[in-house]
């Protein structure tokens, strides 16, 4: 085979290989984005009997995909060498997920997941004040955007509309998740699959101290475990697969579906209309961060084009 032709194939199977990442981490914004309508079915009352069975049900299908990819041996490797990053990052999980729960019972969906579309613009914040990473001057534009955007959100706390302690969790998952993108930033060599399942066991393991009673109807175990299973669980594995296959602001702009379609399913489903200044400052974040992600993205093209004109790729 002539060196064109190698070079050919190896461009139709990254090509390839984009194309299924980006198809993978679409549909883990797109399971992503059903947490909020699957949880207003649930009807316990005890939001920490539904972080419990949610996060059993979520470590379960972990552990099954694990195996089912890389052998039971193969599993215990990555546990054991997934280090103090991996725990980190599963202690975020723990709070993020756990966080998410007991949110839902304070504030609307649309308050969480609106909030949640300026993690990477907090990741950026939190990776300049610890690491000293360089921010460009429109990442600090967006920042304050996004502060702006989630000022008005929590603005409704003040005025008795909207719980504080929602608000409060809401932030709060946002900021977990920005050091966990951070962390999995610094160790891109670490698989973080075991940690998001240990994230679920930890999640788990607290849920169970706190629960008043951990029996569930059949129902509302059947939506505990389409909660677990494909809204955490298949959703977490489908990005942790996709996610090294396409570049990172391309992964970032995906994963803007999910506070996209979340409140558009919990209105549509339930009824949950989001509050004029949840929908102004949603809107605000919104506009931030893809604007950011459009000026990220022709950043990375501009810095690809070298190579496509004929300069060796390291890879």
């Amino acid at each position: 085979m002539t060196e064109a032709a190698v070079s050919h194939a190896g461009h139709q199977s990254s090509g390839r290989d984009e194309r299924i990442g980006i198809l993978l981490v679409f549909l883990s914004a797109l399971m992503w984005s059903f947490g909020g309508a699957i949880a207003r079915f649930i009807e316990t009352g005890d939001s920490w009997s539904v972080v419990f069975w949610r996060s059993c049900w979520a470590a379960a299908f972990l552990i099954g995909f694990m195996v089912w990819r890389d052998g039971w041996r193969g599993m215990l490797r990555l546990f054991g060498s997934m280090g103090l990053p991996g725990l980190a990052v599963a202690v975020c999980f723990a709070t993020a997920s756990s966080s998410f729960v007991v949110a839902l019972a304070y504030t609307t969906v649309a308050n969480i997941l609106l909030m949640q579309a300026g993690v990477p613009l907090v990741a950026a914040l939190i990776a300049w004040a610890v690491f000293r990473e360089r921010v460009s001057l429109a990442t600090w534009a967006a920042i304050a955007a996004v502060i702006c955007g989630v000022g008005i959100m929590v603005s409704e706390s003040f005025n008795g509309q909207v719980s504080p302690i929602g608000d409060s969790l809401a932030l709060l998952i946002s900021v977990m998740f920005a050091i966990a993108t951070v962390i999995t930033r610094r160790f891109a060599h670490v698989r973080m699959t075991p940690a998001t399942c240990l994230g679920a066991i930890l999640a788990a393991s607290f849920a169970a101290t706190q629960v008043a009673d951990f029996a569930v109807s059949p129902r509302d175990m059947g939506f505990l475990f389409a909660f677990g299973v494909i809204n955490l669980g298949l959703g977490l594995a489908l990005f942790a697969t996709g996610a090294r296959l396409v570049p990172a602001a391309v992964a970032a702009l995906l994963g803007t579906f999910e506070p996209i379609l979340g409140p558009v399913w919990v209105w549509l489903i339930h009824g949950e209309v989001p509050s004029a200044r949840t929908i102004v400052g949603g809107a605000v974040v919104f506009s931030a961060l893809l604007v950011h992600i459009g000026l990220e993205f022709r950043r990375q093209a501009r810095a690809a084009r070298p190579a496509m004109a004929g300069i060796p790729s390291p890879h």
